[in-house]
């Protein structure tokens, strides 16, 4: 089998399904449409640190370097994927975006910008959600003459200095970005749902060493539903003691806007300079609309990871794909693992679909 699985994105999805697919000796070609192959992490806000510590953030045979209880800034993570990348003996094309994919009788034909077409046997969809913010429609929203931005367009509070500013949302993003933003800002929280946080240390342990051991890490995606509503907040940066101290607040989420300010219920009323909505992603597939892949709405049509409309697609790095750790550092390795089974077969016992033995494409960057 000469002609490539193609693994579209180069983040920590893209290379754990590269790392699989090299193991059992299947060509793979990942293509990133950045300029490194770190996916998102360098696009994350200034202060970005992971939820769990170095320790339970290494992917399998690359360990994190340094103390092993720290929480890896962003910048360390980035610089973590790269090296990891390094490692891998398989062609890794940066700078190269995946606009659409098409079957033909031979697999797969992968376009890329500039009107390039690629041969794929296969095809992992890996490239994440960063690029697709999930922008909820607020009421009153075209009449808002503040500041309306996506936690994926913020960087740091500098620019927020002595504003009255609303974070949306109840899961970590929210209250890192709230947290910081209290420093120097007026600042509350608005969510739907309570914000439910779990202790970071549990008697001498971090957490998630706590969610490995009891297997709740792993626990069926079907199962997570009945753990209740909102996300579970692992507060790494004190967040509890700012609501302690009054540095902000958390109120039910806002009815609407109205010019420069929030409605609040019973029709209160209060000026706000910025709202900044952390409201989560939601998987970037455009290129696979075409394929028919696609729910309506955009969303993969996949049982675990595994398509049900095309065989030889598959998808890694989606949130709750198999578990509670799927869409993270620590749990997309066994992901990639688990779809790389019946891709690899598929592709295998496919030869009329994969047997060509070259493929167009540029000049390859070479990552080993």
């Amino acid at each position: 089998m000469d002609t490539p699985v193609v693994v579209v994105g180069a983040g920590q999805s893209g290379l754990a399904a590269a790392r699989v697919l090299h193991d059992l000796d299947v060509p793979t070609l990942v293509l990133e449409a950045g300029d490194r192959p770190a996916g998102s992490w360098p696009g994350y806000y200034d202060s970005l640190r992971l939820f769990s510590p170095a320790e339970f953030s290494s992917m399998p045979g690359v360990p994190f370097p340094g103390d092993s209880d720290r929480y890896p800034s962003r910048d360390d993570v980035a610089d973590y994927l790269e090296r990891h990348a390094a490692t891998l003996p398989v062609a890794i094309q940066t700078n190269t975006r995946v606009v659409s994919v098409r079957e033909n009788d031979r697999g797969f034909s992968v376009v890329t910008t500039g009107g390039r077409e690629l041969q794929a046997g296969g095809i992992v969809a890996a490239s994440g959600s960063f690029s697709n913010p999930y922008r909820p429609v607020l009421s009153g929203q075209h009449t808002f003459t503040g500041r309306l931005l996506h936690v994926a367009e913020y960087r740091n509070p500098s620019p927020y200095d002595g504003m009255r500013v609303i974070v949306v949302g109840a899961g970590d993003s929210a209250a890192q970005v709230a947290n910081e933003l209290a420093r120097v800002a007026h600042v509350t929280i608005a969510a739907r749902h309570p914000l439910r946080f779990i202790p970071q240390r549990i008697g001498d342990h971090d957490v998630h060493y706590w969610l490995s051991q009891t297997g709740f890490d792993s626990l069926p995606a079907p199962w997570l539903g009945k753990i209740g509503s909102g996300s579970l907040i692992t507060d790494s940066v004190g967040v509890r003691q700012s609501l302690a101290d009054g540095l902000l607040d958390v109120r039910p989420m806002f009815v609407g806007l109205d010019g420069d300010e929030v409605v609040w219920s019973e029709n209160e009323r209060e000026r706000v300079d910025a709202i900044i909505l952390a409201t989560g992603y939601r998987p970037r597939l455009d290129y696979l609309r075409e394929l028919g892949a696609l729910d309506p709405r955009g969303a993969p049509l996949h049982v675990g990871g595994v398509s049900t409309t095309h065989l030889g697609l598959v998808y890694v790095g989606l949130e709750y794909q198999r578990s509670f750790a799927s869409n993270t550092l620590r749990g997309v390795s066994a992901d990639a693992a688990a779809v790389a089974a019946p891709l690899v077969a598929w592709v295998r016992d496919a030869p009329a679909q994969v047997g060509v033995s070259t493929y167009e494409t540029a000049p390859l960057t070479l990552v080993n």
